[in-house]
């Protein structure tokens, strides 16, 4: 197990145990208790006498109160830390919370004819997929006297996820007209974007903040500069296949596979000379697809017919989680134990998976989904 796994496994921890029962029944038998030594007479207060009544409410707040010290106790570990007391945490170590950044694509510009001299592409041209996401080249360039075409970098002008997810061709819309220019269109898939670093991630670039303290070299320090780099960045994972080489593989949230220009960047960042040593060769990848089928068919309890329906919405729902697990980690074993845990506990009386089966997979690889083929088999006695 990881550093970084060992950290989420950490035990539950409270500081104050007491629930509102527990505080009431106390208050009550200490108010009956001191009722005997003061009158030398034994009362019992019932569920509805008026001294009961605002004991009660009394531990109520009193309950209200140890919640609120567990709470501001839990907020000066790592663990529970939330919003600006993670915040401050991270400043004793020198970390800041990230930013939110915006997502990036290459755009092909394309003229109608080659031209005798050079077309200028002014930096801030904009281009569009539609439903008010634009795009804008981030430097000037020009495409040469001679040639029909270029292809430069484009930034979504709204910061965080908005501008992800957009296929090659989809951003092919030009905003601000360039003379010759007849048609625009995105080469690569449009990633990067990201919202404000969650708690989460923060908390992890915290934990794994002192194997920064020198060049990177340990596991866990190639791990952290990765992170470093980009909040969008899920799953680290390296390897050394031989000495003085390593091979950095990364994925970005819910599984989605960096492109060449994100690879480059992070292949970049990493051998900068105050984070590389001199004798490591460093090579940053991302990880291979290893396809899986998926063919399963579920029953429903009779006794569930009335909520058949929603049942089989949940088993559905149920088969995307699982898909979305099985990416969401570089070398996570493709396990249908997984998957038909998942679909029993969306309401499945009982579950057939014929595929996949049980596979290991290595740090060079996450599991990808290929055709997706889940059967309801109808309702079936218990």
């Amino acid at each position: 197990m990881s550093a970084i796994e060992a950290f989420r496994n950490l035990p539950e921890l409270n500081f104050i145990e007491k629930d509102v029962e527990t505080i009431l029944r106390d208050m009550v038998s200490g108010y009956e208790e001191a009722y005997f030594e003061a009158t030398g007479q034994r009362i019992t207060l019932a569920s509805g006498d008026p001294r009961r009544i605002w004991i009660y409410s009394q531990a109520l707040k009193i309950y209200g109160a140890y919640q609120l010290i567990d709470h501001t106790a839990k907020q000066n570990l790592l663990r529970y830390a939330r919003g600006a007391a993670l915040d401050h945490i991270a400043a004793r170590v020198g970390l800041i919370r990230k930013e939110a950044t915006p997502a990036i694509a290459t755009q092909k510009f394309t003229l109608s004819a080659s031209q005798p001299g050079a077309t200028p592409i002014p930096a801030g041209t904009r281009v569009t997929p539609g439903n008010g996401i634009f795009f804008a080249t981030t430097e000037y360039e020009e495409i040469p006297s001679g040639e029909t075409e270029i292809e430069v970098e484009v930034t979504c002008l709204q910061e965080g996820e908005a501008g992800n997810g957009f296929t090659p061709g989809q951003i092919n819309t030009l905003v601000d007209p360039i003379p010759f220019v007849a048609a625009t269109e995105n080469t690569t898939l449009s990633q990067g974007g990201e919202e404000e670093e969650s708690d989460d991630s923060l908390r992890e670039r915290i934990f794994l903040r002192p194997e920064s303290f020198s060049v990177a070299g340990p596991t866990g320090a190639y791990e952290y500069f990765t992170r470093a780099y980009s909040p969008s960045i899920s799953d680290v994972k390296v390897d050394s296949p031989a000495p003085c080489e390593v091979d950095v593989y990364f994925i970005l949230q819910n599984g989605e596979l960096p492109d060449s220009a994100m690879i480059e960047a992070v292949q970049e960042y990493l051998s900068d000379e105050t984070r590389r040593p001199l004798t490591d060769k460093v090579t940053v990848k991302a990880p291979e697809p290893e396809l899986y089928d998926i063919q399963a068919t579920y029953w429903i309890s009779t006794t569930d017919q009335s909520m058949a329906e929603e049942i089989q919405a949940r088993v559905e729902a149920a088969v995307e989680e699982y898909i979305l697990w099985q990416k969401q980690k570089i070398g996570r074993d493709i396990n249908p134990s997984k998957l038909e845990f998942l679909m029993m506990q969306a309401g499945a009386k009982r579950v057939k998976i014929d595929s996949p089966a049980f596979t290991t997979i290595d740090d060079a690889k996450i599991a990808f989904e290929g055709p997706v083929d889940v059967t309801y088999g109808g309702l079936e006695d218990e």
